[in-house]
């Protein structure tokens, strides 16, 4: 079957945009084609700095014919109604359609459509221009003359060439005729732009995989990372040193070269000194150079590897030079802030927090950091820290964002506080917190495990969350500009991975009311927040959403560790015969008493009249007897927070309630007996809220 060949070759793609435009042409070209009917074997894209392709193997060459039968009005029915059922069939008078009739509804019309299939390449001219007009780049931009035109062809640099060919492996294949922007697809492309930057004629997929090795460009991204990883491997080994891995590195790297050269240059020995994650930074952020480690040692050698985008003459000596005239320079940088930074106690830059703003409507950094200080303090004994030094890491934490390193690497916050916090003595926990109370970062990230780093963090984390509560802004949709998601989720990790008890209400209004002049945070808010956070972390583990919506919708469910653990307890229950056969006779029960209360506008809450079930049918004092004994024990049972035995105490319900069901009529003709009898309803009702709300059990 015939395949397409794509490739739209431009300036230089910025790095971080080609894996996301691969993927969006990809998903845009085979979604429209499937729209359409057409079917196809496998498809696959491809990035380089210059160019997109995409290849799809497997497509028809021709679409299937259609027949489709469209109902129109009845026969008499308006004119306006007729008009528009035959314009919508693309039918001239109603001679063209047929008459049917419906014992039900009587004659109408009908309409026979066929149409005979397409020819793909007609299909892949039509559709492949205005998915390169429409494409969805992050910023883009007009160029030329054509540029002062509206509606001119926009692209993330400026196009210059489109190859586009279908047809089988055994035939010439044929160009796609369509044209964009005043670039009309051909089958010419252009290899690298120094090492082969004459023309290549191409045809199909392997044809112009292989023209391009030979023009020195490797085609798949993957393949550039590997040749990158390996390469740097094997130049470090041979130097007796390792290379210290870093995928988002690579990533970026595979982005910038076409043809990767692997080359290693050195710095001075002296630059040492600098602590190893700013001389990563500094490689890193500059040059977009990887670091090198002594052979078995965590400590960092004099030696970096880059990678150029040129086999030069000299082997690379030229390039190497240049990339360590720039690393020296940059290095001298990072030396002289480490040494100014070093010469002032992280106390005496705490002034300046007063002077930069957390938010408009938050104040400054230097408030904030007096809020997280006293949460931390009163944290401190219930995460089994030393409420002093909590207080003292609290004080530091953010003291490093105004130093010169920080200034230049952001992301050195936290870690180059921790080092200027060691230099000048300050306790090892406070240290370890002042780079730590950020964590986690994230799903995979870390969980602090010192005390005092925890009740830092979770400070840090619960004033975020309740001053953008109080201030209304919330996530919406998938903006989340002050990353509250990742907060939430956060204090939630660090809950539940070191075991802590903590009632989340408490904490919100302690935090809220450090923000003494400032309309206060909705605390129910924020918990439902929480919950939801709640579900996707623990949906994400296997977990139900709808157990955890049934405890949370219990009232003062805010301790995340003892939600977790009930929603556990509850998962296993309702995976026996007992739970699945209980929750069906809950629900029966729930609608029932749904109809009734309804009907007779009134609830049935009121206690069941143990003497009138007494002297009603067997399975009826059976039920009232099990549901006294059964809700005691369930209810002593999560006082003790021993939720197994609260739902074995819920186990002991389900025969009672299936002899119940079976034996007894609920609706009695007697009042008194059905009102006694829905009041027993109600009650198993009650008894199953003392471990969770069932109503929002699927199921």
């Amino acid at each position: 079957m015939p395949d397409l060949l794509l490739e739209l070759r431009s300036e230089e793609i910025p790095a971080r945009m080609q894996r996301r435009a691969a993927e969006d042409l990809k998903k845009l070209v085979t979604d429209a084609l499937v729209a359409r009917g057409f079917l196809y074997e496998g498809a696959k894209a491809f990035s380089t700095p210059r160019r997109l392709a995409l290849h799809i193997a497997g497509l028809p060459a021709r679409g299937e014919a259609v027949r489709e039968e469209r109902r129109g009005p009845r026969v008499g029915a308006p004119e306006a109604a007729i008009q528009g059922f035959l314009k919508g069939a693309g039918l001239t008078s109603l001679d063209q359609a047929t008459t049917v009739t419906d014992p039900k509804k009587g004659e109408f019309y009908l309409a026979v459509i066929e149409r005979p299939g397409r020819e793909t390449l007609d299909v892949l001219a039509e559709l492949l221009p205005e998915i390169v007009k429409s494409f969805p780049w992050p910023k883009s931009m007009r160029w030329g003359a054509a540029s002062a035109e509206p509606g001119s062809l926009r692209w993330v640099r400026p196009l210059q060439s489109i190859v586009a060919t279908f047809g089988p492996e055994t035939e010439t294949p044929e160009t796609v005729p369509f044209s964009v922007g005043g670039i009309a697809a051909g089958t010419v492309t252009y290899g690298h732009r120094f090492l082969a930057p004459e023309a290549i004629e191409v045809r199909r997929f392997d044809d112009y995989i292989q023209a391009l090795e030979r023009a020195k460009v490797v085609l798949d991204p993957e393949r550039r990372k590997d040749v990158i990883l390996h390469d740097a491997r094997d130049l470090a080994f041979a130097r007796g040193l390792d290379l210290v891995e870093d995928e988002g590195l690579l990533e970026e790297v595979s982005g910038l070269v076409e043809w990767p050269v692997v080359l290693m240059g050195s710095f001075d020995e002296a630059f040492l000194d600098i602590p190893a994650e700013a001389i990563r930074a500094t490689i890193r952020a500059n040059q977009k150079c990887f670091v090198l480690r002594k052979s078995g040692s965590e400590d960092l050698a004099p030696a970096f590897i880059l990678v150029s985008n040129l086999v030069a003459s000299d082997g690379g000596q030229a390039i190497t030079a240049g990339n360590e005239r720039v690393v020296r320079a940059r290095l001298s940088d990072a030396k002289f802030f480490w040494e100014t930074d070093k010469a002032v106690r992280l106390d005496d830059r705490l002034p300046k927090l007063d002077s930069i703003v957390f938010h408009e409507k938050l104040g400054t950094q230097g408030g904030r950091i007096a809020r997280i200080a006293a949460l931390a303090q009163a944290l401190a004994p219930l995460v089994g820290a030393d409420p002093a030094l909590a207080e003292r890491a609290a004080r530091l934490a953010k003291a490093d964002l105004v130093t010169e390193m920080v200034g230049e690497f952001p992301e050195l916050q936290g870690l180059m506080g921790r080092k200027y916090a060691a230099l000048h003595g300050e306790h090892d926990s406070v240290c370890a917190a002042i780079e730590e109370h950020y964590k986690p970062l994230g799903p995979s990230d870390r969980v602090p495990s010192d005390p005092v780093s925890i009740a830092v963090a979770l400070a840090d984390k619960l004033d975020t969350l309740v001053g953008f509560w109080a201030i209304d802004e919330k996530p919406t949709g998938s903006k989340d500009p002050f990353a509250l998601r990742r907060a939430a989720l956060g204090v939630i990790r660090l809950i539940l991975d070191r075991g802590l008890r903590l009632r989340l209400l408490e904490q919100v209004g302690a935090a809220d009311r450090g923000l003494a002049g400032r309309a206060g945070a909705d605390a129910g808010d924020l918990l439902g927040f929480f919950a939801d956070r709640l579900k996707v972390y623990l949906r994400d583990q296997g977990a139900r959403h709808d157990l955890i919506d049934a405890v949370f919708a219990l009232p003062g469910q805010d301790d995340l560790l003892m939600v977790v653990r009930r929603v556990e307890a509850l998962g296993q229950f309702l995976d026996t015969e007992d739970g699945k056969n209980l929750l069906a006779g809950y629900k029966r029960a729930a609608n029932i008493l749904r109809i009734e209360e309804k009907k007779d506008g009134r609830a049935y809450d009121a206690a069941p009249d143990a003497a009138l079930a007494a002297a009603g049918e067997p399975a009826e004092r059976a039920l009232a007897e099990a549901l006294a004994k059964a809700r005691e024990t369930a209810s002593a049972a999560v006082a003790r927070e021993d939720f197994a035995g609260a739902m074995q105490a819920l186990s002991t319900l389900r025969a009672p309630v299936d002899a119940f069901f079976q034996d007894v009529t609920v609706n009695a003709p007697d009042p008194k007996l059905r009102e006694n009898r829905l009041a027993l309803l109600n009650a198993l009702r009650a008894a199953t809220r003392e471990v969770a709300e069932f109503a929002k059990i699927e199921g």
